[in-house]
């Protein structure tokens, strides 16, 4: 499973990169607008603080519009993946842009019908939101479980699950046991995958039985 990254927040970013961790990152409006800074300086500063996809959405919802916004975003970087929503406007965008060569996020789908259509358009990954259909009371895993489902029935198919609005560690392993491709993750929830009580409790253990014995390992 890929692990991407979903924050404006570039100093977030770089210290995740330097993990080894990371394979790309997710942003949207509402994180760009809460960096306060210029759109196209953040994409292109984190373009170049990883090898791996980074998504640029668009802020058009008619075609035309959405089409030129995409071209320009491409442009960025070559990493740029193009965000469109899952609309009609979206996905005609998406069949043209993925045509031309460039990666395509489809985001904001809530059903496996709409993911259908998404991987029909060529969409590179499809943003399955399976936090905000929790927040509904809907069990978003089970749209993740049909997606998979569905995309391995056909070999053709090449776009990739790319699990979104993640709120916990469980819903990333649950995401990792039923196939999902990628989870894209806010930094706080990728940080917790690591942290265990038992692990603390044994490393302090471990440390204190070395300090007895009086040795370094440097001098």
């Amino acid at each position: 499973m890929k692990f991407f990254v979903d924050t404006a927040d570039t100093e977030e970013i770089r210290e995740l990169a330097d993990t080894g961790l990371l394979d790309g990152v997710t942003t949207n409006p509402s994180l760009i607008a809460k960096s306060g800074r210029d759109f196209f300086e953040v994409i292109k500063e984190i373009c170049d603080l990883v090898e791996g996809p980074v998504s640029a959405e668009v802020a058009a919802t008619d075609y035309e519009t959405m089409i030129e916004e995409g071209k320009r975003l491409a442009g960025i970087a070559e990493n740029v993946a193009v965000k469109v929503p899952l609309t009609m406007a979206g996905l005609k965008t998406c069949s043209q842009l993925s045509k031309a060569g460039t990666q395509v996020n489809v985001t904001l789908c809530f059903s496996a019908a709409q993911a259908i259509l998404a991987a029909k358009a060529g969409a590179t990954y499809v943003s399955p939101f399976v936090g905000r259909l929790d927040d509904i009371g809907q069990d978003g895993m089970n749209l993740i479980s049909d997606i998979v489902q569905i995309y391995g029935n056909y070999t053709s198919l090449q776009t990739e699950v790319l699990v979104a609005s993640i709120r916990n560690p469980i819903h990333i392993v649950n995401s990792a046991l039923m196939g999902a491709d990628v989870c894209t993750v806010p930094p706080q929830v990728l940080k917790q995958l690591v942290s265990h009580p038992l692990t603390d409790k044994g490393l302090a253990a471990f440390l204190a039985d070395w300090e007895k014995t009086g040795q370094k390992i440097l001098d």
